[in-house]
């Protein structure tokens, strides 16, 4: 069995898995958005943070990475990517089809945001955001630099993100 996993947000500069095979590939009806609050990795439950997550939106189109486990460690990857992305029960596990560069499509294992969820926040403000992101902290570090990292690693893809292209501007005056 193949395993493909999309990659749209930390997933990108941290997979945590073994990957031999990425490539470019693209998401129907979800936008990529700060849109879930962290209460672990990049924030607490008292200070959270905030964290992308693919919303549910009709038309909307998110540019990530299809990313392929090495054969042989599907279920340990399974295994690893479950501690990892449901913590909390914000996220919720998906085989979604996604169209690789070159117009191929695969079933990929993607974590969606449950709009129903707590931690959901949808709709807020950019400059509230930055905010947000500017201050807080988690167990895995500051939530400025999980910005950071996947802008940087969004641009290196050729992937246009303007809102965290602005984000990550406003978050740097804020800190400055």
């Amino acid at each position: 069995m193949t395993l493909w996993v999309f990659g749209y947000g930390s997933l990108l500069w941290n997979p945590g898995f073994q990957v031999t095979q990425e490539v470019p590939a693209t998401l129907a009806d979800y936008a990529r958005s700060f849109c879930m609050r962290s209460i672990h990795h990049r924030g607490t439950e008292t200070d959270p943070g905030l964290v992308l997550a693919l919303d549910e939106t009709a038309g909307a189109i998110c540019n990530g990475v299809a990313m392929r486990a090495a054969t042989g460690t599907e279920a340990e990857t399974l295994a690893y990517l479950r501690d990892r992305e449901l913590i909390s029960s914000a996220y919720v596990e998906r085989m979604l089809e996604i169209t690789l560069e070159g117009g191929q499509t695969v079933q990929a294992v993607t974590y969606v945001i449950d709009a129903d969820h707590v931690q959901y926040c949808g709709g807020l403000p950019l400059e509230e955001q930055a905010h947000i992101i500017a201050h807080a902290v988690g167990g895995r570090g500051p939530n400025s630099e999980y910005l950071y990292n996947t802008a940087q690693h969004l641009k290196k893809l050729g992937v246009a993100d303007p809102d965290l292209d602005w984000l990550s501007r406003r978050v740097a005056a804020i800190l400055a």
